[in-house]
Formats: structure tokens, sequence, C-alpha cells
């Protein structure tokens, strides 16, 4: 059956075979947690501050996540009913507070990565939709427009309609106008906990929707590492990235992992466009 904004991919025995012994997404979850040196990265934002552009590392998270992306497609992934399809876009989401108050209300929020976009215009999409929401006068429309309400409703009629979306998401019949802001149909999940002054967590996946990863970033920190046998300080980020195994094999998981450490430690490609070519030198 065709979803939205995806298509369908064949795919070997073998895979077809761990879906079938892993068919729900939450069987398949793998984790890593590793440091990435952004010292390159610290020195670059500084830059560009001081030019008066305002580029968070966020947006440069968000950006070289995509990147990598656009370099390894079956990141794009994702499993539904024992098939596998592909996004036709790419897309990162994440939730964000309206103010920096414990009680204060979370929206999500989708930022489609087009394959012309850069540094500076996805880091004006994320500044329009963060200003527009603690403007509040963002139209909480799609996902979040019924989220509330639906979370209000007594559990008699509650937990059997939730019962039905998620039946509907799985037979690829849930409506466009439910997916739309919903961070959970979105290439990827990102929950900036660097904001928090936080270390990166182990997320958990969640069997509905379409994004095959979640990934925590942790709070930049001072940290010292062995070089050459010599003691070498540097700037340290966590990735806590979580994804499904039966989107890709290790060795493709871990070439991907590689383009995003490279492109963090070179900022300048996120000058380039998002679907530009990255190339590890050899060593």
């Amino acid at each position: 059956m065709a979803r939205i904004n995806s298509k369908r991919i064949k795919i070997g025995g073998m895979t077809q075979l761990m879906i079938d012994l892993k068919p729900r997404r939450c069987d398949a979850d793998v984790f890593i947690n590793t440091p990435i040196d952004v010292t390159n990265l610290v020195d670059y934002i500084n830059k560009r501050k001081v030019k008066g552009d305002k580029i968070t590392y966020f947006h440069a998270f968000l950006l070289a996540l995509a990147k990598t992306i656009y370099n390894r497609p079956k990141l794009n992934r994702y499993v539904k009913n024992r098939h596998m399809y592909e996004h036709t876009n790419v897309s990162i989401s994440f939730v964000a507070k309206v103010e920096f108050e414990d009680d204060s209300e979370e929206v999500m929020i989708i930022v489609d990565v087009a394959p012309d976009d850069n540094i500076d215009t996805i880091s004006k999409k994320i500044k329009d939709k963060i200003d527009l929401l603690r403007s509040k006068k963002m139209e909480l429309k799609g996902a979040n427009g019924v989220l509330d309400t639906l979370g209000k409703l007594p559990n008699l009629i509650r937990v059997p309609l939730v019962g039905t979306l998620k039946w509907m998401d799985d037979k690829g019949i849930l409506p466009k106008s439910l997916q739309e802001d919903d961070i959970y149909f979105s290439s990827a999940i990102v929950t900036d906990l660097g904001t928090f002054k936080s270390d990166s967590i182990y997320h958990n996946n969640t069997n509905f929707g379409t994004a095959s990863s979640i990934t925590s970033i942790s709070v930049i920190k001072d940290d010292e590492k062995i070089v050459d046998g010599k003691e070498v300080k540097y700037k340290s980020c966590k990735f806590g990235i979580n994804f499904d195994e039966r989107i890709a094999d290790g060795f493709y998981m871990i070439k991907a992992f590689k383009i995003l450490e490279y492109i963090l430690e070179n900022p300048k490609l996120l000058e380039e466009r998002a679907d530009s070519p990255v190339e590890i030198p050899n060593k």
C-alpha cells in the first residue's frame, strides 16, 4: 500500500527474515553513545557569531544529521507492516518548549531539509519556527492541534481511539492531517539536552510513526584524549543515537556515524548543499 511521502523499497531475503523475526521497531533497538570532537565547530560558531550570524550548535547538529542522511539514504528508511519504505524527503524533528519553565507547553516541530539547504537557510528555518512559537502566534495544527484534546478524553474513549490510530498507522491509512507536525512522522528525531546542560541519554524508539532513529545531544564539555602518546585537550559533545537495525547493517551504520563525525570536525562543509557528497579522506 502507498504511504504518504514514501516509496516502497525492495529488500533481500535476509532483511525480510530479520523483519519477520523482529516485527516491531522496539524489538530492533540498537544504541550507540559516543563523544565527538567539536573543537573546530565551537571555533566556527564563535567566528560566525562575531560576524553577527545567529547560528547555534543545534542548527549545526541538525544540518549535520540531515547531510548524513543525504549521504547514507538507508537512514531515511523505515519498516511498516513488515515492508520497507523510504522517505521521499529529509526531515528532522524535535520538541520545543514555549517557555523555559517546568509547566510550559511543549510543541512538536518538523524541519524539512531541502537538497539545496545549508547552515544559513536551515538556521533561518529553525529560528523562524521557534520565534513564531515563542511569540505564541504559531497555529497549532495537525498532531499539535489534537494532542491536548485527545489526552483529556476518558480512558473508555481514549484507549480504543489511540489503538485505532496505531492500527491505521501500521496499515498506512492514517490521515495526512494527523501526521502533520508529528515528530514521529519524520526522517529522524533529535533531542538537544545540551540546552539544559545535560549529558546525552538513551532514548527508546517507538513503534508508532516512521522515524527510525532518535538522537540525543549532550552539553559541550572540555575533555582530554591521547593523540600520538600526548594528552590533548578538546571540546567534546556526546551523541546518543538509537536506531532500528532492520533498515541497514552495522557496516553501513558505522560509516554513517563516521560521516557525521567528519562533518562536525570540518564545519565548513555545513556551508555546502545538504545533499553534497561527503568524502572522508583515507588516512
